[in-house]
């Protein structure tokens, strides 16, 4: 097996600045990283982790805990996570939270503790005492991505924010009807997602003295089938004059205008849809989206969790987002 002091030797260089090169932490030269990772080509060295973990005292893993595997926000953020562990020479170590309340204990008592990882990142799920206390005695560091909590930092966007920002976007259109699907009470439990955006929602509409009106406000699951039920529900009623939809997610947004265009309403041209997430498949509904980039929310959780473990520690920043306009929003025709 081919070593780092050989990989060292050919590329005329320190066995230390090798070693920062092929890990990609520390600071090397654009030169010597180029000589050190021709070397390692040439001799086909491969990283030995377990000599790696020994040297540094690392297990050079992260472990990753999730309470979904299958919706679309959960794999952007994991790929965003993913990738950016990856180029960084580390391995992520996942756990799938169910809803077996047996299973998540045993993941927080005994999972974590198992296979060495050198920090943890949660993605949106809200902790018990019981569980931030197991965390806090690994001692290791933690971000949750959603929020923070008993001192654990987190890193979230403003929820009430984007849904407000969705609002205002249909209301300078000169929309003053709006209906609005949000999540549903089951949704409502970590970091309380579906309350905060039916707020930002309300406060747009107060802000521009368009009174809400709660008979106008339907609860959904997060899914096109979901948001296709709830706008048929809003847009069946007779007498509702809506010009306007804001959804909570995309999806639900998608399910909207699905919905519109069986009722026979034309979208933008009757019926404007916005909606939040950046979802994949907004662009081929040209859906107009406030934009919470969940891919990059996971890669900068993982910047940041590798600065964690090498000793740095910043605040607790308020992730980006951004409104996308596409051709599902446009001027109403008529007034209300």
């Amino acid at each position: 097996m081919v070593s780092l002091d050989e990989v060292a030797r050919t590329a005329g260089v320190s066995s230390a600045t090798a070693s920062r090169a092929l890990s990609g932490r520390g600071q090397v030269s654009a030169v010597a990283r180029e000589k050190v990772l021709a070397a390692a080509e040439q001799l086909g060295y491969v990283v030995s982790s377990a000599a790696s973990s020994l040297a540094s005292g690392r297990s050079r893993s992260i472990g990753v805990i999730t309470p979904d595997l299958h919706r679309w926000f959960f794999n952007s953020v994991l790929t965003g996570i993913s990738d950016t562990l990856t180029r960084s020479g580390y391995d992520l170590t996942l756990y799938n939270v169910t809803a077996d309340p047996k299973l998540r204990r045993e993941i927080f008592q005994a999972f974590l503790r198992r296979r060495r990882v050198d920090g943890v990142i949660v993605i949106a799920l809200e902790l018990d005492d019981w569980e931030a206390e197991q965390l806090e005695q690994l001692d290791l560091p933690v971000i949750i991505i959603g929020g923070s909590q008993r001192g654990i930092p987190g890193m979230a966007i403003d929820d009430r924010a984007v849904t407000r920002l969705a609002a205002e976007h249909l209301l300078q259109l000169g929309h003053r009807r709006l209906g609005y699907i949000g999540g549903d009470q089951a949704f409502d439990v970590d970091f309380h997602v579906p309350t905060r955006r039916l707020e930002g929602f309300n406060q747009a509409l107060e802000a521009w003295d368009a009174d809400p009106d709660a008979a106008l406000v339907r609860a959904a699951d997060f899914t096109i089938e979901g948001g296709y039920e709830a706008a048929k529900q809003l847009l069946g009623t007779p007498g509702h004059s809506l010009t306007g939809i804001v959804a909570a997610s995309d999806e639900m947004a998608i399910g909207a205008i699905l919905a519109a265009r069986d009722l026979g309403l034309g979208v933008p041209q009757q019926l404007s849809v916005v909606g939040v997430d950046g979802h994949e498949l907004a662009a081929l509904f040209t859906l107009t989206t406030v934009d919470q980039k969940p891919a990059d929310q996971g890669r900068r959780a993982a910047e940041r969790i590798l600065r964690q473990v090498d000793g740095e520690h910043d605040g607790q920043p308020t992730l980006p987002y951004e409104l996308v306009v596409r051709g599902s929003t446009a001027a109403p025709l008529i007034g209300d």
